[in-house]
């Protein structure tokens, strides 16, 4: 296999990296949505809920530091899914700069901690131990049975009800940077891998990164937290979200899958553009079909992706019956790119990056108002605007044409009469807009106002 086209991104300068680890169900993603404030990261009783690493930029008295919770690590899972959740660990372990050991106050101490501590005694990098649950007076002693690990100062929080946590961040603070450095530029384009489950939305991003960033299984449903990663490509840099497979509403289930579903939706909303995977041999399936309304509605740029096509490759017909089957399935989105793929092979997406600038500077393009109106008036002059119950009026002369918004675009059309305006001509009117700047994978609102 060849090279990924890309690479992933250092942290930005002089910003660590702060890893929360520890074995499963410690309190490890409730103790990163306390310091973040939010719920970034699913919360649940039932162990295993993390499997990626999970990013997040945050601050501590205005100084940066970059968040990472991290999966349960199990240092004797050998195989399945909790060697992979493993893997994980180890890969925020070694990217880190300062390191959060979480453990659990109201179990005690472990064989399992014990073996944490052991794989960490030899780093060099600061490692604060936490000890989690501590939550009333009448359970601080249960603390004395850590002391055993020998760390010079163990600090007692509750991840959930806060207690202890500021105490934590007073003891990282001499190790984070002055806020010197500014936030992470602007234009950016943020993708959002979207799909059904197992269309292989995580092996992309694996892929575009060169390296296993996020858990990826047969099994459908792996992916549970919609999670960041930044890449860069010739120069620019890309933050892509993989997100947990949207299945039919009437076949989630209620508690994590809910959640990490109603967390997709929310990344196709904070994203610009959204790369929907479709798988090869399926083809294009209904629910695909409403995943990609999901898009529309949010005014989202879209890329169409046709993954697996490796298994393809030897069928002549197949890729003119894709394209048709993509018109006809999808003629809400006649304006989307279209590209063949495979995952797996990251030798096969090097369109994939053009295509992204290409989509996101239509998404972000402004057209000057003087170029718009001498666009309409070529327009009406041989397609004048409807003018209903034969009532003549100077309306071409009146018309007048703007440009309200951007990402995604957004027109106003000026008019004496608006009720005159039909759907037709609106769209008549959109893909004239399209044959003249191009907007290659970007919806189009036209609004109509009184002049």
């Amino acid at each position: 296999m060849s090279s990924p086209p890309v690479s992933v991104s250092p942290p930005l300068s002089m910003i660590p990296t702060v890893a929360i680890i520890g074995r499963p169900n410690v309190g490890k993603s409730t103790l990163f949505n306390k310091i973040l404030g939010s719920r970034t990261a699913i919360v649940d009783d039932v162990p295993g809920v993390t499997r990626d690493r999970n990013y997040a930029d945050a601050a501590y008295r205005t100084r940066p530091f970059r968040l990472v919770d991290t999966g349960g690590l199990e240092p004797s899972a050998a195989d399945g899914m909790l060697a992979l959740i493993r893997r994980q660990s180890e890969m925020a372990i070694a990217e880190a700069d300062i390191l959060v050991l979480l453990m659990d106050g109201r179990t005690g101490l472990t064989p399992p901690d014990l073996e944490i501590v052991g794989l960490l005694r030899g780093t060099i990098k600061p490692l604060f131990v936490a000890i989690n649950k501590i939550d009333t007076p009448q359970v601080e002693p249960l603390i004395a049975d850590f002391y055993q690990l020998g760390t010079d100062h163990l600090y007692p929080i509750s991840a959930e009800h806060g207690t202890g946590v500021a105490e934590l961040l007073d003891a990282l603070y001499p190790l984070l940077p002055s806020p010197d450095e500014g936030p992470e530029p602007a234009g950016i384009p943020r993708i959002a891998v979207v799909g059904r489950p197992n269309v292989g939305k995580s092996t992309l991003v694996n892929a575009v990164l060169g390296e296993e960033r996020v858990v990826v299984s047969d099994v459908p449903g792996t992916t549970r937290d919609s999670i960041d990663s930044l890449a860069t490509f010739q120069d620019r840099r890309y933050l892509f979200t993989d997100t947990a497979g949207i299945r039919r509403r009437g076949k989630v289930d209620r508690g994590i899958e809910g959640y990490s579903v109603a967390r997709s939706l929310r990344a196709i909303g904070r994203s610009d553009l959204a790369v929907l995977l479709l798988d090869a041999e399926e083809g294009v399936t209904e629910q695909d079909t409403k995943i990609a309304g999901v898009v529309i509605r949010q005014g989202r740029a879209c890329i169409l992706m046709v993954n697996k096509w490796d298994l393809r490759e030897g069928d002549a017909a197949a890729r003119l019956h894709m394209e048709k089957d993509l018109r006809r399935r999808f003629p809400f989105l006649a304006w989307a790119p279209v590209l063949f793929a495979a995952a797996v092979k990251p030798e096969s997406l090097r369109k994939l990056f053009p295509t992204i600038d290409e989509v996101f500077d239509s998404f972000s393009e402004r057209i000057p108002t003087g170029q718009l109106n001498q666009f309409l008036q070529r327009v009406l002059a041989s397609h004048p605007l409807p003018v209903r119950k034969g009532k003549p009026t100077k309306i071409t002369k009146s018309a007048f044409m703007t440009q309200v918004a951007t990402r995604p675009p957004v027109f106003a059309l000026f008019v004496g009469q608006p009720d005159n305006i039909t759907p037709a001509y609106l769209r008549f009117l959109e893909n004239q807009l399209r044959e003249t700047y191009g907007f290659s994978g970007t919806p189009v609102r036209l609004l109509v106002r009184k002049k």
